[in-house]
């Protein structure tokens, strides 16, 4: 009962994303006239198994080609569906009330026997995840303008929502050009400390922002049980809007804890009102890495600063013990988004009694191996001396010898 008028994708897909530009929608009625219109951005990070206690994680976006069959607009409801894909798609459900609109939930489905995008995968089945939106009492006849990034976790399925600018029963077949803003973009009495650097730098420029705090990061499999992951470290991150550079430090005690542990992967999330943060690491058996970073960083002004890796192998040490670096470390996300960390431990898998386990130190810390350096160093060094000085008292001998 509808009819789409267009629709025109941006999509950026592979191991490393920078996200500037989003999904614009707009699907018309039987009149054809605009009745709905979305233009946001959406990743996914998905989990799945790939064997007996083993799973992988993938980072997906909304693919160049969709479909918008299912989709519909009535007086009091709306929906609107993007299907992808072998069997993926991505719905929303609005319903009007009066003089203001909302969205009930969002289902996100996704085809594991779709081995292009998890290969491997042990599972065929089609799973849904359903969330519920903080999307509410936006007025009709205006449009739900939100930059921040809405960041949300149902089972093994984190998705990110951000840069949204979504109206849903159109008045008359035009976008409205008034917006209702959502509360995370409102001014906030308390700010995280920022600095723009005015130098032409590269993005991986020392920060001048202060060391940032060092904060203490678990994750347990339920109310009553010890940790599963523990992270404790201190977090900067450098990033490129236009010509300017830019650095913000993590708040340990402004920030949310979040992520899942699993046999063969783990994730750590953390979520500020400037930063979410999503570290996934990985596991052989053997050894353990970290595996991939999502990053999404909320500027003062302009549009969320989006970089994704998922190709990374780092943090690595075995399997029952932690990785620590005290020394600062610099992590290249991608070109336009540095991390330095600051006083890092970290221990992902197989965590005993809320405790750290040995750690595996980096090289910017061992300083075990200069010993055996200095200490030859110095032992070459008195060999030499000792050589020459045998040599001169030789020559001294000989040379009165012949004299006499």
């Amino acid at each position: 009962m509808f009819r789409c008028a267009f629709l025109i994708l941006f999509v950026a897909l592979g191991n490393e994303l920078h996200l500037s530009h989003g999904t614009e929608v707009s699907v018309n009625n039987t009149e054809n006239k605009l009745c709905l219109y979305a233009n946001l951005m959406v990743n996914f990070s998905v989990a799945y198994e790939v064997g007996v206690n083993k799973s992988e994680t993938v980072i997906l976006v909304l693919p160049e080609n969709v479909t918008t069959e299912g989709s519909a607009c009535d007086n009091t409801t709306s929906t609107l569906k993007l299907s992808f894909g072998d069997g993926h798609s991505w719905t929303v459900d609005f319903t009007k009330n009066n003089k203001t609109y909302q969205v009930d939930t969002i289902v996100f489905s996704y085809n594991l026997n779709d081995s292009s995008v998890f290969p491997n995968s042990t599972s065929k089945e089609t799973k849904s995840v359903t969330v519920k939106s903080i999307i509410t009492n936006v007025s009709v006849d205006t449009y739900y303008s939100c930059k921040s990034a809405d960041v949300r976790t149902v089972e093994s399925v984190i998705q990110t929502l951000y840069d949204v600018a979504l109206q849903a029963f159109v008045i008359n077949g035009s976008k409205s050009d008034t917006d209702t803003i959502c509360s995370a973009d409102m001014p906030s009495t308390t700010v995280a400390p920022t600095t723009t650097v005015t130098t032409t730098a590269a993005p991986t420029s020392t920060p001048t922002l202060p060391t940032p705090t060092t904060g203490k990061y678990s994750i347990a499999t339920d109310v009553n049980s010890t940790a599963c992951l523990m992270a404790t470290f201190g977090l900067q991150i450098g990033y490129k809007q236009g010509d300017k550079e830019e650095t913000i430090n993590l708040v340990p005690n402004m920030t949310e804890v979040g992520g899942a542990c699993r046999s063969n992967s783990s994730d750590l999330k953390l979520t500020s009102d400037t930063i979410t943060i999503m570290f996934t690491f990985s596991n052989d058996g053997k050894k353990f890495q970290l595996h991939a970073l999502n990053v999404t960083v909320i500027p003062a002004t302009g549009a969320p600063v989006v970089a994704v890796n998922t190709n990374m192998s780092i943090w690595a040490a075995a399997v029952g013990s932690s990785y620590m670096c005290n020394k600062e470390q610099t992590l290249n996300v991608t070109d336009t988004l540095t991390l330095y960390t600051f006083e890092l431990r970290v221990q992902p898998f197989e965590v005993n009694k809320g405790e750290f386990a040995t750690a595996h130190e980096c090289s910017l810390d061992d300083t075990s191996i200069l010993i055996p350096i200095i200490v030859g160093a110095a032992l070459a060094g008195l060999i030499l001396i000792v050589v020459i000085a045998y040599v001169i008292g030789r020559r001294k001998t000989y040379v009165g010898y012949q004299t006499l």
